[in-house]
């Protein structure tokens, strides 16, 4: 009976231990593992950094600001000496997003300039995140991950066209949205 008890939580203790060993990288590991890293530039937004004036905003651009908690972004900032990292971090990124929980949105671009995609976590009216994802030819690749609670992707398109207007005056900010331009 005692041994019994023994192989029991002997094997307890190793499904949780072989449970908590997952290696698999998520955004999250990659974005802190490379936040500093020689290539990337990095930058943590709060939605209260933007500037938008509220008031002004429909009753769904409202609903779609409120839902945003932040915004984080990353890029690889490519130049003469670092294209061969540059692939190397831009095939981890890819294989993060092949993910079965990352829905596919949308995706354009082209060979010449470069390529986006745009993925979601959750379902319908209830994303937690949204994750663009794009790469120019010349100037390197970046992930912006929008986090929030119970975004609606139709909502938080419609409030896309008040981001264009705002007064952003972060210099760091209007770098990396220069990034994408």
């Amino acid at each position: 009976m005692n041994t019994s008890i023994k192989i029991i939580i002997n094997l307890f203790i190793l499904v949780v231990t072989l449970q908590s060993c997952n290696q698999d990288q998520t955004l999250q590991t990659f974005y802190v593992d490379n936040e500093l890293a020689p290539g990337f530039t990095s930058l943590d937004v709060p939605v209260s950094m933007l500037q938008i004036d509220e008031e002004s905003l429909t009753e769904e651009q409202l609903e779609a600001y409120e839902s945003i908690e932040k915004l984080s972004l990353i890029a690889f900032v490519l130049d003469e000496s670092n294209k061969e990292q540059m692939d190397i971090e831009y095939a981890k990124v890819q294989s993060i997003l092949k993910d079965a929980k990352y829905e596919e949105l949308m995706r354009g671009g082209n060979s010449t300039d470069g390529k986006f995609v745009i993925k979601c976590t959750g379902d319908g009216d209830r994303i937690d995140e949204f994750i663009l994802f794009g790469n120019s030819n010349t100037s390197g690749f970046g992930v912006i991950r929008v986090l929030g609670d119970d975004m609606n992707f139709n909502k938080i398109a419609q409030l896309a066209a008040v981001l264009r207007e705002s007064d952003i005056e972060n210099s760091q900010l209007d770098k990396f949205s220069n990034f994408f331009k």
